[in-house]
């Protein structure tokens, strides 16, 4: 398996093939990752209100005895109209899912080896543009030839920034954001030679 190196002028010069630490890797880390993110993302909004916070049902709503019907202490009982939520969702859910710093690592290698295997996955010096015009952004984009890329460069600079911003099939990160659910949603990467070396760095 190996990464595609690209010049400056966004063709390919070589192959550079990834560490062995990259194959072998089991898809369950991926999944374990993406499903620990994705959960994190939750709005955690979903609240109802019991029959103690529904406002109202003081009073009784008929006499215990005497009027052959059920007995009735409140109208803000969960069995009426309007009454409070047996368990219902409230907005103190944790929905957090620990994931392992190894599994981390493990789950973006694998992300990246399945888009090398594509011949999706390339590296390049340096990913800038002085100008900070779209258009030029937009150029370096269209010079890949794909459906959208994600690109990862070191440190994001004010102009380039400027650039990528309004490029919708484009995306921009910085090496500490870059993780395994951006690079398995992404059909193809952009990583800059120093972020690259990082990543391979301990492997």
């Amino acid at each position: 398996m190996s990464a595609i190196v690209l010049n400056e002028k966004l063709e390919k010069a070589s192959e550079l093939a990834l560490p062995e630490s990259f194959s072998g890797i089991h898809s369950h880390n991926l999944y374990l990752y993406v499903k620990s993110y994705q959960a994190a993302l939750r709005a955690n909004t979903a609240s109802t209100k019991t029959r103690t916070e529904v406002s109202g049902g003081g009073k009784k709503p008929w006499a215990q005895k005497g009027r052959g019907g059920a007995r009735a202490g409140s109208t803000r009982s969960p069995i009426w109209v309007g009454g409070g939520i047996a368990f219902g969702p409230k907005a103190n859910r944790n929905y957090n899912q620990k994931v392992n710093k190894k599994q981390k690592k493990l789950a973006l290698r694998f992300a990246l080896e399945a888009l090398a295997k594509d011949g999706k996955l390339f590296i390049v010096d340096s990913i800038e543009v002085t100008s900070g015009k779209t258009k030029d952004a937009k150029a370096m984009f269209d010079k890949l030839g794909q459906r959208d890329t994600l690109f990862v460069k070191t440190m994001i600079d004010e102009q380039t920034f400027l650039a990528f911003r309004n490029i919708q099939p484009a995306y921009l990160v910085e090496e500490n954001e870059l993780n395994a659910f951006l690079a398995a949603t992404y059909r193809s990467v952009v990583i800059e030679k120093a972020v690259w070396e990082n990543l391979t760095k301990e492997s």
